[in-house]
């Protein structure tokens, strides 16, 4: 075989295998999505225990108002769905950059209030959500442009 022949064919070679991963999902496409999943099981389905099963095994909480660790966020969750049994939660935006995803949400914790802008920080270690932030502003009445909040 020609040297040029064998520089085709191994270009041929790594051009199909290339393309032959193009449709599947980015490591950050994957995130983000585990990511989705996990706020929908934990705010609108209201099911902690499907949002756990996404967790790494340990989960670093920087709430100052949420216990650490899985058990925290259990807790939390109990007294947060029995005292807003009907919040909402619209994720608006989502984006991602690496081990980091990070969630602009709409915060309704009871129908007919202006609710809550929020943005969610998490990180992820091998697919799994191991830490989150978060930073919370309630929707005044009056807004002091014409923009809204998301």
């Amino acid at each position: 075989m020609s040297l040029i022949k064998a520089l085709i064919l191994g270009a041929s070679i790594t051009f199909a295998a290339a393309n032959a991963h193009a449709d599947e999902p980015t490591q950050i496409e994957k995130n983000k999505s585990i990511v989705v999943t996990f706020y929908n099981k934990a705010l609108n389905d209201k099911d902690a225990e499907a949002a756990i099963a996404l967790m790494g095994p340990t989960y670093t909480q920087h709430n100052a108002n949420i216990p650490d660790g899985k058990e925290g966020f259990r807790q939390f969750f109990a007294a947060f769905n029995q005292k807003y049994p009907q919040s909402h939660s619209s994720i608006v935006r989502v984006f991602a950059d690496g081990d980091y995803v990070i969630l602009h949400v709409h915060l309704v914790r009871e129908p007919g209030t202006r609710g809550e802008a929020v943005m969610d920080i998490f990180r992820l270690d091998k697919g799994k959500i191991v830490e989150h932030w978060d930073v919370l502003q309630p929707i005044p009445e009056n807004i002091a442009h014409s923009n809204t909040m998301f």
